[in-house]
């Protein structure tokens, strides 16, 4: 990379970074009248079995994890870079309750409208998706997430952004997400979200006493994807219940005009200084095998 290139990766990174399209970041394009799909999770019919965890690990090329462990019942997991999907085991008032937890696909994600790059992505289908071509490594997705999702490769040479992105390769395959094919009790539905609120109110509607009257994420940070049904209160399985209902883009234009500038630039700021620097060292080496009669040239701007 020249001076004018390494210049014009730093303008584009700058022009991202205080562009106000970057709280709408996350908004599919020419697509809008796709209607989202989504999971319905019916923690009333978990049987706690794990099967979800494993089909995720094997759809996703990940450590398949051991199912027969029992000491995952005697604490809260969270999901990993290594595990998109856990099931926690929850003493209520009703008894234990298995729930499985993932990310919640947001209506308008807070992650995608933090990315500057527009490497989290809200796809018109309704999965939120990380594409590591046009990732930076800001990691902004992880601060601003309210589910603390998203989460860094730390231990890999060439770090990603890790989470369930609900099976996105499957799905255009016209084939479900792994988790819901594979989920022996049938507590997981997937369909469009208004098909999964329409029958989660028709469940709650047939057996009223089965189940308290509110679908989770129905109105929680906008709306998600991910959709729950329960016996008890979401505050006695671990569920963040004061969120609210207004979408988070809105809040995260915010956190982004109050960041310093000089933070938003660094990555981009490190790869070119990095590439220059390459491209310094090419230019002395072409330049002294020209000094010896070599056949080498080089052109500068």
């Amino acid at each position: 990379m020249n001076r004018r290139g390494f210049l014009k990766t730093l303008s584009a990174a700058g022009m991202c970074a205080l562009a106000p399209a970057a709280a709408g970041a996350g908004e599919p394009s020419g697509e809008a009248e796709k209607e989202f799909h989504g999971v319905l999770i019916d923690t009333t019919r978990c049987i706690g079995c794990r099967t979800c965890e494993v089909a995720c690990a094997e759809a996703n090329d990940l450590p398949v994890p051991d199912v027969s462990d029992e000491s995952v019942r005697d604490y809260e997991r969270k999901t990993s870079d290594t595990q998109f999907a856990v099931v926690n085991f929850y003493d209520t008032e009703k008894g234990e309750i298995s729930v499985k937890k993932q990310c919640m696909h947001c209506n308008q994600p807070a992650c995608a409208s933090a990315c500057l790059t527009k490497a989290m992505l809200k796809t018109p289908e309704g999965p939120v998706i990380w594409r590591e071509d046009k990732c930076m490594g800001c990691r902004f997705c992880m601060i601003s997430c309210p589910f603390d999702v998203p989460k860094f490769e730390y231990n890999s040479a060439i770090p990603r952004i890790r989470k369930c992105n609900m099976c996105w390769a499957r799905l255009q395959e016209g084939e479900k997400p792994a988790c819901v094919e594979q989920c022996p009790g049938d507590a997981l539905m997937f369909g469009t979200r208004s098909e999964l609120l329409e029958e989660a109110r028709s469940r709650i509607y047939a057996a009223p006493d089965e189940y308290v009257h509110e679908i989770y994420g129905e109105h929680e940070v906008g709306g998600t994807g991910v959709l729950y049904l329960a016996a008890v209160p979401f505050s006695q399985l671990g569920f963040k219940t004061q969120l609210g209902t207004e979408a988070y883009p809105a809040l995260t234009t915010g956190f982004l005009y109050s960041v310093p500038i000089v933070l938003t630039l660094w990555p981009a700021l490190l790869l070119g200084l990095s590439n220059a620097s390459k491209s310094r060292d090419e230019e002395e080496h072409e330049a002294k095998k020209s000094d010896r009669g070599g056949t080498s040239y080089v052109i500068r701007d």
